[in-house]
């Protein structure tokens, strides 16, 4: 069953934090899962959760640390000595631990390495510091079991029983050489049903995927997606294994960015949440509402130029929401489905087969959607059949080149090294609005000859 917080557990859990009842507090919170107590925490306040912070041991509260609210975490950190930290971060795996010491500020980075008791642990995190966040080096964990390809099956079986003692999970077995230089992978089955005398060499498996410490993070996780793989080894420039990435790491990456790609298509430049601050809120939402303001002047700027269309045509005016509409709304699906493809690296083909494509696609719903507008607007609405046949004419056009827009643009971003998700947000529907106003009474000013 879910865990569900309540109004009494809260109640019960201030009680005993004020009465400093530690012994009723680590009974009442122990068996809890540590993303629960988290969600816990983040509905106290900073001095009540830091209290139940220091209350509970280590190996509960470093688990955590990882689950809580970022300006959470950041309070209770700040509150914790380096040596308190450190003990945290003993409890940690290596990416997880370099994750919060990345937070620190640089003096206290300095200070909390110093006093991590494990030497080894502290090596492998200042290790994983030193790659970028969004890359397979800054993602994988440096636990891992590996065996040497000239071992037997014996030796294998004692080096892994040591080595596994420091791991939660073993998800693959690793092949080296004497240089650490990744081989293969070894079957837990083979190990098992193979002589204990058997070479390494002879049974190990050598075909296996693998990703270099630079690789981004989206493509370390479109591989794993790809082969359906539960962990994935890194290796540096040199082919030698530094660590693996686990199939919980990637779901993360995979979330992350599907949030900001969520957030870019809605006009948001940068990486928010609904608790941030007014201030931050507004940096990250004012860009692209300053844009879409700049498009509205534009097209009433263009609107403008048709003036005279408004005193002897009147008729036109009142479809221009409609062809607006249309021209942001065809847009956004055309390049939603180029950006889903350039994410998921489906996309096949050339160009110009693609832009074909999309031209016959659009061509089709064009004409369908102009012929229920013709119909409707003559019958509906009693609209001149002039106007009529105009509108229709305009709709087919602007729906054709908004479907191109929404194709070309993404692609192009893409080339360019930009995150084509843009091209679904308010930049794509402002610039379709513009160029469906123009379409639609350049076609009128054509027919009616204003």
């Amino acid at each position: 069953m879910e865990f569900k917080i309540s109004k009494e557990l809260i109640q019960e859990l201030e009680q005993l934090i004020q009465s400093k009842n530690d012994q009723q507090l680590e009974v009442l919170l122990n068996d809890m899962h540590h993303a629960d107590i988290a969600e816990i925490l983040d509905e106290l306040d900073f001095d009540e959760a830091t209290y139940i912070f220091r209350v509970l041991d280590s190996d509960k509260t470093a688990e955590i640390l990882l689950e809580l609210e970022d300006d959470l975490r950041e309070n209770i950190l700040s509150r914790l000595s380096p040596k308190e930290i450190a003990e945290e971060l003993d409890e940690l795996e290596t990416n997880d631990a370099a994750d919060i010491i990345a937070e620190l500020s640089q003096d206290l980075k300095a200070e909390v390495i110093s006093e991590l008791q494990d030497v080894e642990h502290a090596k492998d995190i200042v290790d994983l510091l030193r790659y970028q966040e969004d890359t397979a080096g800054g993602i994988m964990h440096k636990e891992l079991v590996k065996v040497n390809e000239n071992w037997n099956v014996l030796t294998c079986v004692k080096e892994m029983r040591i080595q596994a003692e420091n791991i939660s999970r073993v998800h693959s077995i690793y092949v080296v050489d004497d240089e650490d230089r990744l081989k293969g992978r070894l079957s837990l089955k083979d190990l098992l049903t193979t002589s204990s005398r058997t070479a390494i060499s002879d049974v190990y498996i050598r075909k296996l995927n693998s990703v270099k410490v630079d690789t981004e993070d989206v493509e370390v996780a479109r591989i794993m997606q790809k082969y359906d793989l539960e962990a994935i080894p890194v290796v540096d420039e040199l082919g030698r294994l530094v660590g693996r990435i686990t199939i919980d790491d990637i779901v993360d990456v995979i979330k992350d960015e599907a949030d900001q790609d969520y957030q870019l298509a809605a006009g948001i430049s940068q990486d928010v949440e609904a608790d941030d601050s007014i201030m931050e809120l507004t940096k990250a939402r004012l860009p692209w509402l300053v844009l879409a303001l700049l498009g509205g002047f534009i097209t009433v700027r263009v609107l403008g130029l048709f003036e005279g269309a408004m005193l002897e045509h009147g008729n036109l005016f009142f479809f221009t929401p409609l062809i607006a509409a249309m021209a942001g709304n065809v847009g956004v699906q055309s390049s939603a489905i180029i950006v889903q493809g350039l994410a998921n690296n489906t996309l096949s083909g050339s160009l110009f087969n693609r832009l074909i494509k999309e031209v016959s696609l659009s061509l089709l719903n064009g004409v369908i959607l102009a012929t229920i507008l013709f119909l409707g607007s003559h019958f509906l609405l009693n609209v001149e059949i002039i106007i009529g046949i105009i509108v229709t004419i305009a709709l087919v056009s602007v729906i054709i080149i908004a479907s191109l827009i929404g194709t070309f643009i993404p692609l192009l971003l893409d080339k360019f090294g930009i995150d084509p998700a843009l091209a679904t947000g308010p930049f794509i529907t402002t610039s379709n609005d513009i160029c469906g106003i123009l379409i639609y009474f350049s076609i009128a000013k054509l027919i009616l000859g204003f």
